[in-house]
């Protein structure tokens, strides 16, 4: 590396040209905050359902719906601020998310310990949260290239951040089982309000400039621009499939997780330590697959590595539905579904990441990734409604049977998905949109 170079990467500019990624200091504070954050959110993953069931005695129904208010703003919500974000800097909104969040959070601890939290109060302020989560994760995603810069080195931010996510899977569950054991609920929800707090810390450390978008060769409209968001998305093969089959991932995670939850908690009478470490222990499985993504898909063809992935991503709840014998052995079948699960998905992400910043032109990038965001958050929403509706009808272990084969079924798109039959990651697009 140069002198001048060098120079650059310490001011934050490491990641133009072929500077090494974990030389680019902005993208590492980027990283450290994230991590902290999603540590922090799975503590509220677990904890703010199980407040609903244990404090305020919530049915099925109730649990699925306060999931589906969590999740249901990408519905109506992230291709506007898609389009939204193509005209602004990121980093201004995405620390605007994140301190909303962190102020949202930290509500439940304090209304609890006045005595004046309820059930209706906690349902509006899960649908608040997701509204600041969409704004967040539609702005995150086209952020990072703003940072990372050089498509070489996608792969590798993809990576990184897997190995965040699935680090905070692993170490997550577990924290949240022994401070929900310890705190309670509720109140265990303050150390996600301070993961947020060094969240927004990091970010305003970020010294890269990030530059304004340019102005648009023609007036921008609203509508014209969310056809413009969809169009790139469903008229492309690899990224139309992308988003069909994340959608019905995401629907059978999040579906299979809440009626989980609601199984093991109502039928099998789990504590919530036992809970927090199955997932922990099974999260290692995604782990493992973000650590390992980069080796796999450098030495197999790209598409071969994505159809393995997702058919275990897929195939993975149906474990949790053979399980039975003695305490010990169910659960040791609980871990092994999620743990597969993860797996899959550890590797998947990076692959579909890394495909979707290679397939859109910068320009279009907050309009894309809202796609996404609708789709495959729009899938959970709707996988957490019909979760704790079909629970409550039928049972959650009749549940759980009915969302392993229809979440086995999905394997069939992927074999005649065009994602499945690449060889390596297409060409950087460079497409001016106007």
């Amino acid at each position: 590396m140069t002198a001048p170079l060098a120079s650059r990467a310490r001011e934050g500019g490491s990641a133009a040209g072929g500077a090494r990624l974990r030389e680019n200091h902005d993208f590492l504070r980027f990283w450290l905050g994230e991590t902290v954050s999603l540590l922090g959110t799975q503590v509220t993953t677990l904890a703010l359902p199980l407040t609903a069931i244990r404090a305020f005695d919530a049915t099925d129904e109730q649990v699925g719906l306060l999931r589906f208010l969590q999740l249901a703003p990408y519905i109506g919500l992230a291709l506007l601020i898609g389009v939204w974000t193509d005209r602004v800097r990121r980093r201004p909104v995405m620390l605007g998310a994140n301190l909303a969040r962190m102020v949202l959070i930290a509500l439940v601890p304090v209304l609890y310990g006045l005595d004046v939290l309820n059930l209706p109060t906690l349902l509006v302020l899960a649908c608040a949260i997701g509204v600041a989560s969409v704004v967040f994760d539609v702005n995150w995603m086209s952020y990072v290239p703003t940072l990372v810069k050089s498509p070489e080195h996608y792969v590798e931010a993809g990576a990184k951040m897997g190995v965040s996510s699935s680090a905070a899977d692993v170490a997550g569950p577990g924290l949240a089982g022994v401070l929900v054991s310890a705190l309670t609920a509720p109140v265990a929800m303050a150390v996600d309000a301070a993961s947020y707090l060094v969240s927004v810390v990091s970010l305003l450390l970020v010294r890269t400039r990030e530059p304004r978008p340019e102005p648009p060769a023609v007036k921008r409209r609203l509508l014209p621009e969310l056809r413009d968001g969809l169009r790139w998305v469903l008229r492309d093969p690899i990224l139309r499939w992308l988003a069909l089959i994340g959608f019905c991932c995401n629907f059978s995670m999040v579906t299979v997780w809440t009626m989980f939850l609601l199984y093991g908690t109502r039928d099998l009478g789990l504590g919530s330590a036992t809970l927090g470490a199955i997932f922990a222990t099974s999260s290692v499985g995604g782990l493992i697959g973000a650590l390992v993504s980069r080796r796999v898909i450098r030495r197999f063809a790209l598409g071969r590595v994505y159809l393995v992935a997702q058919s275990a991503l897929l195939l993975g709840p149906s474990l949790i539905v053979v399980a039975a014998g003695p305490r010990p052995l169910m659960v040791g079948l609980f871990v092994a579904s999620f743990f597969v699960t993860y797996l899959g998905l550890g590797v998947a992400g990076v692959i579909i990441v890394s495909l979707r910043q290679t397939s859109t032109p910068q320009s279009m990038m907050g309009r894309m990734t809202a796609v996404f965001r609708t789709l495959l958050f729009g899938g959970g929403a709707l996988g957490s409604l019909f979760a704790g509706f079909l629970s409550g009808a039928i049972g959650a272990r009749g549940a759980l049977t009915v969302a392993a084969i229809a979440s086995a079924a999905v394997v069939a798109g992927l074999l005649v998905s065009p994602v499945s039959r690449l060889k390596a990651l297409p060409d950087p697009v460079e497409l001016p949109v106007r």
